[in-house]
This record gives C-alpha cells, sequence and structure tokens, in this order.
C-alpha cells in the first residue's frame, strides 16, 4: 500500500474518532495536504537535505565522476525556478544543489541598498533568504503534487494506477543548500548564534571563510587579511556546537581558505613552542632581523629560531606575509581545518587552472587522503580570456606555431572561430569533470550567475520594448519563448499558487467555492 493511502486510512480513522462534527472533512483531501507539506520546519529540511550530501560525499569518494554542482541565488522565485528546470531537463535533482552567495546577499538583499561584499548587510539577511528558498522550493512541491492530484481526479481507473506511481515515488525539489556565513559577522559567539539561525532556516551546509571579519573582503578583490589558525578553529567549532545542539549531526562545514590572494594578517599568533600552529602561521611573516641598537620605537618584535625579528607593519597597523608564500598557507589551512572538524575545504584562487587547484588539493591529500574541495566556478574570473591563454601558453610549450595570436589580445571577436578559441572552449566545458577528477573537486558552484542573467536579460528587453520592436520584443523574446519551451511560468497565476488555492476553496466550501480558474481566466489562452 502506498504512503499516500496510508495516510488517507490513518486520517480517515482521526475523523471517525472526532465524530458527526466532522463528517464534512475528507481524509483524502487532508492527506493530499499532508503530502504537499512534507517538511513541517527548517530542522526537518536541514536534517534531510545533510543526509543528501554525505551520501554524495561517500559517492564522490568512490567514483570522482559523481561530482555535485550548484548555482547561486539571490531570491527564493529563482531558486524555485532553478530546481523546477533541473527537474524538468534532467528528470532529477540529484547531486544538484543551490549555493547561497553572501555577495549577492550584501549586493542585493540588505536595507542599506547594494553594498560590496564586505560583511556589511544585516546578519538575519542570510538566515531569511534559506528561509525564503525553501518556501519557494516546498510551494514548487505542492504547486506539481496539486497537479497530479487534479489528474487523478480526471483519471480514468485504468489510468489511475500510474498517476498514483508518480505521487508515491514523487522526487522533492528541496536540495542541500551551501550557505555563506562570510567570516562569522564577529566573534566565535556571533558565529554560533547566526550559525543557529541558519540551520532552523534549513541550512545543512555552512561556508566559513578565514579573513577577519571586520576587515572583510570578496574573495577576489585586494586587501584581504587573515587570522591565525586558532581564531578560525573556534570558529569551525562554534559552527559544529550549532548543528549539534539542534539535532543536525551530520551538518556539513566547508572552510574557506583566502590565504592565496591574501597578503596581511592583523595579528601575530600566540606560539608556545617552536614548530606548533601559532608558530608555523609566524614562519611565514615577512620579518628582518634587528639588534637593539636598530629597534625602533613603537616595534613588536618576536623570537624566531632565537633571532630577534620584526614583523613588516604597514600603516594600517596590519602585518605582511612574504611574497610568494600564498600557497603554502593555503595548504596548513585545509589540512589544519580538516583536522579540526570541517568536512570539506574551499581554496579561493585568482584563475580557474586545474593543475594549479590540483597542486595544492594533493598536497592536502598527502596528509588527508579523502579532502574534498568546494570550487568557485566564479564570474570574477574572465574564462575566455583565461582559458584562451592556458591553451596559448600550452601550445607554445610544445612547440606548436602561435605567431598568429596575440597573447594579450586574445579576447578579440576575431579569435572567437580559430583553432585556438574552440580548443579554449573544450577546456572550458570539461573544466568541472576534468577538476573532480584531478583536483578533488566535489562541488562546482557558481556564485552570482542570475545576476548577470538578470541584468543580461534586462539589457534585450529594455533594448527591443524600448525601441523600434515594441511589444514584439517581449512577444517574440520573452512569451514565444517560454510557450515553445515549456517554462511553467508562462502561466504566472498557476505559478504563484491561484490553482492550488482553487483546491483548497473546494476543499472548505465544497460547491459554494467560488474559484479564479473558470472560463475567463485568461491563463486558458496557454
Amino acid at each position: 500500500m502506498s504512503q499516500y493511502q496510508d495516510d488517507i486510512d490513518a486520517l480517515t480513522s482521526v475523523r471517525n474518532a472526532a465524530g458527526s462534527s466532522w463528517d464534512a472533512i475528507n481524509p483524502e483531501y487532508a492527506a493530499r495536504m499532508k503530502a504537499q507539506n512534507r517538511f513541517q520546519t527548517g530542522l526537518d529540511i536541514a536534517r534531510y537535505t545533510a543526509a543528501i550530501m554525505r551520501k554524495d560525499m561517500e559517492e564522490y569518494d568512490r567514483d570522482s565522476s559523481k561530482y555535485t554542482q550548484s548555482l547561486g541565488c539571490w531570491h527564493g522565485f529563482i531558486g524555485q525556478q532553478k530546481l523546477i528546470s533541473i527537474k524538468k531537463h534532467f528528470g532529477s535533482t540529484d547531486k544538484k544543489y543551490l549555493y547561497l552567495s553572501g555577495w549577492m546577499v550584501a549586493a542585493l538583499r540588505s536595507e542599506f541598498g547594494p553594498l560590496p561584499d564586505q560583511s556589511m548587510h544585516e546578519k538575519t539577511s542570510v538566515a531569511g533568504l534559506i528561509k525564503e528558498l525553501y518556501t519557494f522550493l516546498r510551494q514548487a512541491d505542492a504547486r506539481e503534487l496539486g497537479g497530479l492530484f487534479r489528474q487523478l481526479d480526471a483519471a480514468s481507473d485504468a489510468d489511475k494506477p500510474a498517476i498514483q506511481a508518480q505521487i508515491d515515488n514523487y522526487e522533492t525539489h528541496v536540495v542541500p543548500i551551501i550557505a555563506d556565513i562570510d567570516a562569522g559577522f564577529g566573534n566565535a559567539e556571533a558565529t554560533y548564534l547566526m550559525a543557529k539561525q541558519m540551520i532552523e532556516a534549513g541550512a545543512c551546509c555552512i561556508q566559513i571563510e578565514n579573513q577577519v571579519s571586520d576587515e572583510k573582503q570578496c574573495g577576489h578583490q585586494d586587501g584581504k587579511v587573515t587570522v591565525p589558525h586558532e581564531d578560525f578553529l573556534a570558529k569551525i567549532r562554534a559552527v559544529r556546537y550549532a548543528f549539534l545542539e539542534l539535532g543536525v549531526d551530520d551538518g556539513v562545514i566547508v572552510a574557506r581558505t583566502d590565504s592565496l590572494g591574501a597578503g596581511l594578517t592583523k595579528q601575530i599568533a600566540v606560539t608556545r613552542e617552536p614548530g606548533d600552529l601559532g608558530d608555523q602561521y609566524n614562519s611565514f611573516l615577512d620579518v628582518e632581523e634587528v639588534t637593539p641598537e636598530t629597534m625602533k620605537n613603537g616595534d613588536v618584535l618576536i623570537n624566531q629560531g632565537g633571532k630577534l625579528v620584526r614583523p613588516k607593519r604597514l600603516p594600517s597597523n596590519l602585518f605582511q606575509f612574504r611574497a610568494g608564500t600564498g600557497e603554502d598557507r593555503c595548504v596548513l589551512d585545509c589540512i589544519t581545518s580538516l583536522q579540526n572538524g570541517a568536512d570539506m575545504i574551499w581554496i579561493e584562487t585568482e584563475k580557474p587552472h586545474v593543475g594549479q587547484i590540483g597542486g595544492m588539493v594533493n598536497r592536502v591529500r598527502e596528509v588527508i587522503p579523502n579532502a574534498k574541495l568546494v570550487y568557485n566556478n566564479s564570474p570574477s574570473f574572465n574564462w575566455t580570456l583565461n582559458f584562451r591563454q592556458q591553451v596559448f601558453d600550452a601550445w607554445a610549450a610544445e612547440g606548436k606555431d602561435v605567431s598568429a595570436y596575440d597573447r594579450g589580445d586574445l579576447m578579440n571577436v576575431s579569435y572567437d572561430d580559430s583553432e585556438l578559441a574552440a580548443a579554449a572552449d573544450d577546456k572550458i566545458r570539461s573544466f568541472q569533470a576534468d577538476g573532480a577528477r584531478e583536483a578533488g573537486i566535489f562541488h562546482h558552484l557558481i556564485t552570482l550567475p542570475t545576476y548577470h542573467t538578470a541584468a543580461l536579460s534586462t539589457d534585450n528587453l529594455a533594448k527591443e520594448y524600448f525601441g523600434k520592436e515594441a511589444m514584439l520584443g517581449y512577444v517574440a523574446n520573452v512569451q514565444r519563448k517560454e510557450i515553445r519551451q515549456g517554462i511553467a511560468c508562462v502561466k504566472h497565476q498557476n505559478m504563484a499558487g491561484s490553482d492550488m488555492g482553487d483546491d483548497h476553496k473546494e476543499y472548505f466550501a465544497g460547491e459554494a467555492a467560488l474559484k479564479a480558474a473558470g472560463k475567463d481566466n485568461t491563463m486558458n489562452q496557454f
């Protein structure tokens, strides 16, 4: 017997036990509403999706072709439409997640207006977006199941079993969200409190970075400042305690290192003995040996290997790392984080290069063999230029004639149909699979895709609608394509819940229900 039928039977017993005053309650309608609201709380979602991520991580450990992907989103509707499209095109949401980008929250969700990615937006806006995303994903379930229930009602007895099977085997739109907590928005206690909010809203995976909270910068901008390892580990532990307190025992933590592009630190680490974690952090500082005679007023001095040295301090009161130490610091960050409670790592790089990424991850894997990476396939990279230059450099190293190309001008449209451009596009196409196989990348994400797609599509629509095409600009390039591509939103009333509202009106009022989906509803034109 199906779960749906089990629920009908159980609710029939509840109704009958209540007596005649409940005679107007239809147990099947109640079972439908229960199926359409499978997840009662955000914690239900967090526990469900954490199990999905853990299963996917185990599968990736066995087979690196089983990597996962996600797209960043800044509104519940955007997240909903991604999952609806994924189910439409691929028939399953397997290994497809959502990414919640702190950059997009700052740029698009703050009451201050658009802000740079510097943790200046409201703390609560992150948890609020997680809740909103899952509200829209749950609504997508309710809408799709509502359509199946209407098909069931209209079907012949011969066709009902097939529709019933679709209901019983229904795959939810609810998937894991990897949620960006920036640098924790304060100290470890602040990190814990914010993590709790995010988990209660449904987050099963929290990504935290090793920058200084009040100096935080976007991962692809200059001026980044890191914290000593012990400070960062305290925040990782704070997130773990939040998961455990809320009963999400298999919650996932992604520890991000910005050390590759961060040449500064605000603190000299505490060290108790040579070779400890603090000493290793300090060993990367840009220092000069001093004597009592060369000391200056206000100098900060430390003992390194028996020598008295002065770390280079900038006018900003920050200390500088030695040039060329970024990769070594990244590797140490990753190993330390994974040894102290993180489940995966994120290395923020300045370019998408499988060899560079794999080189660092392989060093980490010498210590932690199953280390897995979450990687930002960032729109901050010029993918076309980067990969054309990578192909140019590879061909030059092989002795191939590249005299027809100007390496500094490879974005030029004149190269678009060239052999080099085609080879570069092939490398872009295979980047995710190559990275999963050669660089330990379990999860590929694009942080800001819909920020850019919204801007591009709006630019095209504005040019046409306000130009000579006028209304045809919308009809030909939006609505007609929606109809022919089967985009559900062409029936925007249905997408907003009108048909579900009609169902409920019928449940509640029977024949007296005043429904919106009558013959005069213009949605019938679609």
